[in-house]
């Protein structure tokens, strides 16, 4: 014991560490040039002595007592391998089984990006415990492959163009999305405005005998399309169909504009009479006449031409 430096200090085996303690002490022991009295087995007593001396420091006082009567360090070295190999049997099936449950993981719906990101940790502790650290960049890309894409697919998609994932660390990923979940979360709970304002001043949405009247025609609308009633244009607008007041301005050009009031569909009558209805029209008092964009119908995809006194305007159904 007196050829071993005092500041040297051993790794300690456990019943759960004896790969990363075997790592260990092989550098130890390499450091102190004894290795060689171990593998492959020498006479050399001083580097024995040596050697031996490190591992009874390395080892639990109940294993000492064990291998104390064995005559070398290569001795004890296999004694305290074959006692542990049913150990590393039973951790090698460990680590099995939290791959597999690493590999199932999936962010599930009551699940916010705290609590998942939490599982991931925790796996990842786990792995470390077991002596087989996790890689930074496996646990990156875990994360984003098992969170709903459907819902943070923008976020996803942003990371992955702008950043380098190889060299992105976890936390900094959680971070993020996080930052994004309490984004969405503030704009899925703030009311629509039409819940608390109407279109006349001094009203709340609740309290307006508009709002009322809105709702009723909302419900005529589902009445009249069972029915199957011969609309004609103009007949029936529904105005805030899809509960949106714009607040925009349609501008013409020669450079004057118009307020909108209000956006909804319209249910008419065509010549072969079937009902079509026309979706996202805009309620604009201050016009004179109706207008249908030609120009706002071919971003939606559909097919207009003219031809002599006519014009074809086929929808993307044709």
């Amino acid at each position: 014991m007196e050829v071993v430096p005092s500041t040297v200090v051993c790794p300690m085996l456990s019943s759960t560490n004896y790969m990363v303690w075997s790592m260990r002490m092989k550098v130890l022991l390499r450091v102190h040039k004894v290795w060689e009295s171990i593998e492959p087995g020498t006479d050399d007593e001083e580097k024995k002595d040596i050697a031996t001396a490190l591992l009874f420091q390395s080892i639990p006082e109940n294993l000492i007592l064990q291998v104390g009567e064995v005559d070398s360090p290569k001795e004890i070295w296999e004694v305290v391998k074959s006692r542990n190999h049913g150990a590393e049997c039973v951790k090698e099936a460990h680590l099995q089984t939290l791959m597999n449950e690493f590999e199932r993981l999936r962010m599930k719906d009551t699940d916010s990006i705290d609590i998942f990101s939490g599982k991931i940790s925790e796996l990842a502790s786990k792995f470390v415990a077991l002596g087989q650290a996790m890689e930074e960049p496996k646990l990156v890309k875990k994360f984003l492959n098992s969170i709903p894409r459907s819902k943070y697919i923008q976020i996803i998609a942003s990371l992955e163009q702008v950043l380098d994932l190889n060299k992105t660390s976890f936390e900094d990923i959680v971070g993020r999305l996080k930052a994004y979940e309490e984004r969405i979360q503030v704009e899925d709970t703030q009311e629509p405005q039409e819940n608390l304002l109407c279109k006349k001043k001094g009203h709340f949405a609740s309290d307006c005998p508009e709002k009322e009247e809105q709702d009723d025609q909302e419900l005529n609308k589902a009445d009249t399309e069972e029915a199957g009633v011969a609309l004609y244009m103009h007949e029936i607008v529904f105005l805030n169909e899809e509960k949106v007041i714009p607040k925009t301005l349609v501008k013409f050009r020669d450079g004057s504009c118009v307020n909108i009031n209000g956006k909804g569909s319209i249910l008419f009558e065509a010549k072969t009479g079937e009902h079509r209805l026309l979706t996202d029209i805009y309620d604009i008092r201050d016009l004179r006449s109706n207008i249908l964009s030609l120009g706002q119908a071919t971003e939606e995809g559909c097919d207009v031409r003219m031809k002599d006194n006519y014009l074809t305007l086929k929808d993307p159904n044709g």
